[in-house]
């Protein structure tokens, strides 16, 4: 049986590890998520910052890329992932299959 010195030498530790998760973890997966979340709305004309500062425009979503235009006529790939936030919501493009 152990002795009450030594559980009452563990019972701080053990009072840590729940302290940990509602103070560290569980915030954390809940940013990871809304993340997630904001990385699969992305849609065409949103003002995007990406993760090394850059601020850019949507101008094509795929499924693990976008293409953010940088500059007038200046256009990168982008890996989804690395959209820091979603600045401002575009309008709905509206589709380029309509015949005149």
């Amino acid at each position: 049986m152990p002795n009450l010195g030594s559980l009452s030498q563990m019972l701080p530790i053990l009072l840590m590890i729940p302290l940990f998760y509602f103070l560290i973890i569980r915030p954390q997966q809940k940013r990871a998520k809304d993340h997630q979340a904001t990385i699969n709305a992305i849609k065409r004309g949103d003002n995007v910052v990406l993760s090394n500062g850059m601020l850019g425009k949507v101008v094509r979503v795929e499924d693990k890329e976008v293409g953010v235009e940088i500059a007038q006529g200046v256009t990168v790939k982008v890996i989804k992932a690395m959209v820091a936030e979603v600045r401002t919501r575009g309008e709905p493009a509206a589709a380029n299959d309509a015949k005149n």
